[in-house]
């Protein structure tokens, strides 16, 4: 019985990676490979070019499971990796002998593959689908997406082929067995695998990869790009051993059009004391005869920039109506007025109230005066800074505050105030009489502190408060007030 076992399965070791011969080869049709089979045209023209061939009987046997040492043969003959000269991989049950020995090396070498816990690497069992995944992604160097949540419900988190079949799932090269399921520990068919390998083949030319070697940086920092619909872009990392060590890029083209793309390096890995340690680049992506064809265009531009103007951040009540503004000028920090009827659109989410967008496309300091439909006006300080590194300006936007209303929970015992020596030269201070109500009005840049010395917890509450930092600063040729309440959580647990 034993012997018999072992001559099927060197039938099936021979009949997969032997050629074809005759009329075989050259029309590659097998009589159960019909022209509607979706692995049909991957199955003939991989047997055409000998990287895969059928059985004695020109059958090609499609829903046949094939073996891992089957898989890592054919995987080095579409590669085209080196055989030569092979470190021994030390697997307990891949001799030298072994017909499948070099191509299992090879792979093993390249960090493509491994074997088991107990040392073996299993030649002759079926390779699940789970397993070839990872084993194609690295096998081609392709794009390793991360931290996936994509639906296939019998791929756990745990299982550690995740990410190879998300890979093959962004890449558009399985659709799993369903639309929910991927059977990651079902054999991989001959036909199955076929097709998976020429997908592989056929959709690595069209993606470019960056190493950053090339520009003589260690590795690549703070990668962005815009128009995410037009490319994709896969970190990655030339060391199995260190995969967050991002070393490469990937650039992955899913429809024609121009994408935005910055990288840098870390300071101090520049290549020299002119490399200017960043690249801003458009990623132009088209079809060239149904294949794409990916460049980049090393670009300095600058594009304009968003400044959300929110009014002292307030959010709108149920039912209330919707307050937009109805003009907004700008002028610069000392007061040059720029443009008085600047073009504005209202905030996307309409539970913002008094929010509006103003573009900028210069760096600078400016103040922006709104007025709203309801008759308030309204005062931002805005800060646009120029990066190169950059496609957009680095907005800040602060309302300016030429008053403070602060609050403190109308229950708390505050005792009375206690304002230090000068103050009132920075700021003026009152209190709604009998309440926790603190009225602060500008008067020059500085900082203070008033103080509750007497404060108590209230009943039923274990909050104390223990007084409100002031601070005004200039903001332009306006006066700014900020203040925020200090207090702890004075909560006391009895046994």
């Amino acid at each position: 019985m034993k012997n018999k076992i072992l001559a099927v399965f060197g039938t099936i070791l021979l009949a997969f990676s032997l050629p074809l011969t005759g009329a075989a080869a050259d029309n590659a049709k097998f009589p159960d490979v019909p022209p509607a089979k979706h692995f049909a045209e991957a199955v003939n023209e991989l047997a055409a070019r000998n990287i895969i061939g059928g059985y004695p009987d020109g059958t090609f046997r499609p829903s046949a499971s094939i073996t891992r040492g089957q898989a890592a043969a054919i995987i080095v003959k579409l590669t085209k990796l080196n055989t030569a000269n092979v470190k021994d991989p030390k697997f307990k049950d891949v001799t030298t002998a072994n017909g499948y020995y070099k191509a299992i090396a090879a792979l093993a070498d390249k960090g493509v593959i491994n074997g088991y816990g107990d040392g073996r690497f299993g030649p002759n069992d079926s390779i699940t689908r789970a397993q070839m995944a990872s084993i194609i992604i690295k096998a081609f160097e392709l794009p390793l997406y991360r931290d996936p949540d994509y639906g296939f419900k019998d791929v756990v988190y745990k299982n550690s082929h995740r990410d190879g079949i998300y890979s093959m799932y962004q890449l558009g090269l399985t659709t799993g067995t369903s639309p929910a399921t991927f059977s990651p520990n079902a054999p991989i068919t001959r036909g199955q695998a076929a097709k998976l390998l020429k997908a592989a083949e056929d959709v690595k030319p069209g993606i470019r990869t960056l190493y950053a070697k090339d520009y003589q940086w260690k590795r690549f920092a703070d990668v962005s790009k815009t128009s995410s619909d037009v490319v994709d872009i896969v970190p990655g990392s030339e060391m199995p051993s260190q995969i967050n060590l991002m070393t490469k890029i990937h650039i992955v083209p899913k429809k024609e059009g121009t994408a935005r793309l910055t990288f840098s390096t870390f300071s101090g890995q520049e290549s020299g004391p002119d490399d200017k340690g960043y690249r801003k680049y458009y990623v132009h992506v088209k079809k060239v005869d149904n294949e794409w064809d990916l460049s980049l265009e090393e670009t300095a531009d600058i594009y304009s920039t968003p400044a959300q103007l929110w009014m002292r951040y307030e959010m709108r009540e149920e039912n209330e109506p919707l307050v937009s503004a109805e003009s907004i000028s700008l002028s610069t920090a000392e007061g040059e007025l720029l443009n008085d009827h600047v073009a504005f659109s209202s905030c996307d989410d309409e539970r913002l109230q008094y929010c509006s967008i103003i573009h900028l496309d210069q760096p600078g300091e400016f103040i922006a005066t709104v007025h709203y439909e309801d008759g308030k006006d309204f005062r931002y300080y805005i800060t646009s800074t120029e990066y190169e590194n950059a496609f957009y300006y680095a907005i800040h936007m602060t309302p300016i505050k030429s008053e403070e209303t602060v609050k403190v929970w109308e229950g708390a015992l505050l005792g009375k105030h206690v304002l230090p020596k000068g103050s009132e030269q920075i700021a003026a201070v009152t209190r709604d009489p009998g309440t926790n109500v603190f009225r602060i009005t500008p008067k020059k840049p500085g900082e203070f502190f008033i103080e509750f010395p007497n404060s108590e917890v209230a009943p039923g509450d274990h909050m104390i408060y223990y007084g409100i930092t002031v601070k005004v600063s200039k903001l332009g040729p306006y006066l700014h007030v900020s203040a925020e309440v200090s207090h702890e959580d004075d909560m006391i647990f009895n046994e």
